[in-house]
C-alpha cells in the first residue's frame, strides 16, 4: 500500500550573497511547477554525501532548477572562459554527485537549464561556455535588459527526435516552440544519454538517460515559465508527477513487512 499524501520532490537551492550575508535561494516558478506536477517541493540547501542518502530515502523525485549561475568548468576539465559570469561551486559540490545516485535508485529526474547542464556534466559530458561564440551555433541568450515577459517569450522551434521519450509524452508533436535564455549548452553529450530534441542550429535542447529505470527528462528551455497556461509544460510536469507517485508507491511496497 502506498503512503498517504503527495510525492515529495527535492528541489536544490542556489547560493547568493545578499549584502554581507550568504543566502539560499530558489525561484518561485520552480516550486510552483513542482506543485503543478501534483507533488510537494522540498527545498534543500545542500548536503554531505551521507545526508544525500538520507534525503534520497525520504524523497520521491529530483527537480533540478535553472539558475543565473553556471557549473564550474573545472568539472569538465576547462578553465573559466568569462570570469564575469556567476558560478555556484557550493551547489556543484552536492548536486553533481546527487544526480547519479538518484538515477541508480530509479528515482524520477526532471532537469531544467542549469539542471540540464548539471546532469550532462555529472554523467561525464562537457559544455560550451559561450554558445554564441561557436561556429555554426546561434546566440541562445535572452535579449539584454528586457523584462521577464520578453526574455522568456518563445524564441525558436525544437525538433523532437522520432521514437524518443519526449515525443512519447507529447504524441502527435514533431516540433515545439520554446523560450531560450541560456549562454551555455551541451558540447559533448555524456555516455548513456539520448538526444530527445535539437534546436535549428543543431544544439541539443533535450535529452534523457537511456538506461534510467525511471522517468528522466532534461530540458535546456524553461517549461516552468507560466507553466499552467502551456499545455506542453502541463503534460510534461504531470508525467513527472505521476512517475514520482509511482516511485513512492513502489518504495512503500518495498518497505512493507513480509
Amino acid at each position: 500500500m502506498s503512503r498517504a499524501g503527495r510525492p515529495l520532490v527535492l528541489v536544490p537551492a542556489c547560493n547568493r550573497q545578499v549584502g554581507e550575508h550568504p543566502h539560499h535561494i530558489v525561484g518561485r516558478k520552480y516550486v510552483d511547477a513542482v506543485r503543478l506536477a501534483g507533488c510537494l517541493p522540498l527545498v534543500v540547501t545542500g548536503a554531505s554525501l551521507g545526508e544525500m542518502d538520507e534525503l534520497l530515502a525520504l524523497t520521491d523525485g529530483i527537480f533540478l532548477t535553472g539558475s543565473p549561475s553556471n557549473v564550474h568548468p573545472s568539472h569538465f576539465d576547462e578553465a573559466v572562459h568569462d570570469a564575469s559570469l556567476p558560478l555556484d561551486t557550493e551547489r556543484d559540490a552536492w548536486t553533481l554527485p546527487l544526480i547519479p545516485k538518484a538515477l541508480r535508485l530509479g528515482m524520477p529526474l526532471f532537469a531544467i537549464c542549469r539542471g540540464f547542464q548539471e546532469a550532462n556534466v555529472a554523467l561525464g559530458g562537457s559544455l560550451h561556455q559561450a554558445v554564441q561564440e561557436q561556429p555554426g551555433l546561434n546566440d541562445h541568450r535572452a535579449p539584454e535588459g528586457e523584462p521577464p515577459a520578453v526574455a522568456y517569450a518563445e524564441r525558436h522551434e525544437v525538433e523532437l527526435l522520432p521514437g524518443g521519450r519526449l515525443q512519447a509524452l507529447l504524441p502527435g508533436r514533431q516540433r515545439l516552440l520554446v523560450n531560450s535564455v541560456h549562454g551555455q549548452g551541451v558540447k559533448e553529450l555524456a555516455p548513456g544519454l539520448r538526444v530527445e530534441a535539437v534546436a535549428p542550429d543543431g544544439l541539443i535542447e533535450a535529452f534523457s538517460v537511456d538506461a534510467a529505470r525511471g522517468f528522466s527528462l532534461c530540458l535546456q528551455w524553461h517549461p516552468e515559465w507560466q507553466a499552467e497556461t502551456n499545455p506542453v509544460s502541463v503534460a510534461l510536469l504531470q508525467a513527472f508527477g505521476q512517475a514520482c507517485a509511482d516511485y513512492r508507491a513502489l518504495k512503500s511496497q518495498d518497505d512493507s513487512p513480509r
